[in-house]
């Protein structure tokens, strides 16, 4: 499983994928329509899972994109239609060097990160995340939750708040520690209640309640965990050859075995992405490139790695204005 050329050859780049969230009907559409190397990752997405991913990615309904069993194996689709279009624009024209390029993936954008770098296959990947939806919409069902943004307060104080509800009980903490004043709380519905009213007293700008009936990145996941760990046990992973930054450690994915234990471990612990992009800052990358749907990481880059070059490819704009810039 080779990584695509042009992440061996930038340098002081990081290549970021999204994850759930950033799911929109339409996705990767415009590059199916000009690049048939796009395209072919959309069928190929098709033909491992059996069903038409790609006319739900196109044509909806949102409703159905949305369900999480399908957004994850969507969401990577649509990077890999991405990768695949810079990669036919770039051929082996790419500048040599490939000093400081690394990956990294929000959440279920970690799996696309593997595939990106090497570890993973792309018919894996696909599988891996398709049945990691599965099991985490089971785990909702069976043991119902909830999460919340929290704006304006420090992770430290949020996760003090969290602690102290836990401890009567419930389960509450921190999912997502996404920049400096943007987190996520996760947990079950009677101690979310008490951590909101909690952090609002405490004086956070905003909590809010997101559309979501799970707690991902909590101990509610910890049936699908169980689960999806023996499905990552079955996978065929390669040590990755380009480096990956990891969500739960924010350091670096060397190993095979710290790869599957991040890849299970990421459902029930804190996704560290403030740290993650500090160190990918500290370690020299000066670009950080978006790939797939949406822009939402990009806009959280620009939160923590202020001077960074930020760019983002989703559509033909976007491949054709980054290649510009490497040539």
């Amino acid at each position: 499983m080779e990584p695509f050329s042009y992440l061996t050859r930038v340098d002081h780049t990081a290549f970021l994928f999204p994850g759930q969230g950033s799911q929109s009907v339409g996705m990767a559409g415009e590059l199916v329509e000009h690049y048939p190397t796009a395209r072919a990752a959309l069928e190929e997405a098709d033909a491992v899972l059996g069903f038409a991913l790609s006319r739900l990615m196109l044509d909806g309904p949102e409703t159905d994109l949305t369900d999480t069993l399908n957004a994850q194996p969507a969401l990577m689709a649509a990077s890999m239609a991405a990768m695949r279009a810079l990669e036919a624009e770039r051929g082996d024209a790419a500048p040599g060097g490939g000093a400081g390029v690394f990956v990294a993936g929000h959440s279920m954008g970690e799996y696309t990160a593997l595939v990106a770098a090497g570890s993973i296959s792309y018919a894996d990947g696909l599988r891996l995340v398709r049945e990691r939806g599965r099991l985490m919409k089971l785990a909702g069902d069976r043991a119902p939750g909830m999460m919340a943004a929290v704006l304006g307060l420090e992770e430290a104080q949020v996760a003090e708040v969290c602690a102290r509800v836990s401890s009567d009980g419930h389960i509450v903490q921190v999912a997502n520690d996404n920049c400096p004043g943007q987190l996520v709380i996760s947990g079950d519905a009677a101690g979310m209640a008490v951590a909101i009213a909690a952090l609002t007293a405490a004086g956070a700008r905003k909590v809010t309640p997101l559309a979501v009936s799970i707690a991902a990145h909590s101990p509610l996941m910890q049936p699908a965990a169980a689960a999806l760990r023996s499905a990552i046990a079955q996978t065929t992973i390669l040590p990755p050859r380009v480096p990956v930054v990891g969500n739960t450690t924010a350091s670096l994915l060397t190993t095979v075995d710290a790869i599957r234990d991040e890849l299970t471990s990421q459902l029930t612990d804190s996704v560290r992405w403030t740290a993650s992009i500090r160190h990918l800052a500290n370690a020299g990358v000066t670009t950080f490139v978006e790939i797939g749907a949406g822009e939402v990481l990009t806009g959280l880059v620009k939160r923590i790695a202020r001077d960074a070059n930020r760019v983002t490819v989703k559509d033909v704009k976007g491949v054709r204005a980054y290649v510009a810039t490497l040539r």
